[in-house]
């Protein structure tokens, strides 16, 4: 029973980060499109933390979810915020 749940825990974060991913690649917002990459990132993490994997969840939250973004949200407030306008 255990096993059958992760597996659909599994699935939905999975089918989650797609999601999120469609929607990072879709808006033409770029603080927008970045929030749905830290999402989609965070999703990752999850994924691995559920498949036993936390030493590469200690690296991964803290660059994906937390510097990258931050590093985005910087460059992104140098330029402009819109995509194509």
């Amino acid at each position: 029973m255990i096993k059958e749940f992760t597996l659909a825990f599994l699935m939905l974060v999975s089918i989650a980060s797609v999601i999120a991913a469609y929607l990072a690649i879709k808006e033409r917002d770029m603080v927008r499109a970045i929030v749905y990459s830290a999402i989609q990132s965070a999703m990752y993490a999850l994924i691995f933390y559920i498949l036993m994997a936390p030493d590469i969840v200690l690296v991964y939250v803290p660059v994906s979810v937390g510097l990258t973004p931050a590093i985005l949200l910087f460059v992104t407030k140098k330029t402009e915020r819109y995509d194509g306008d």
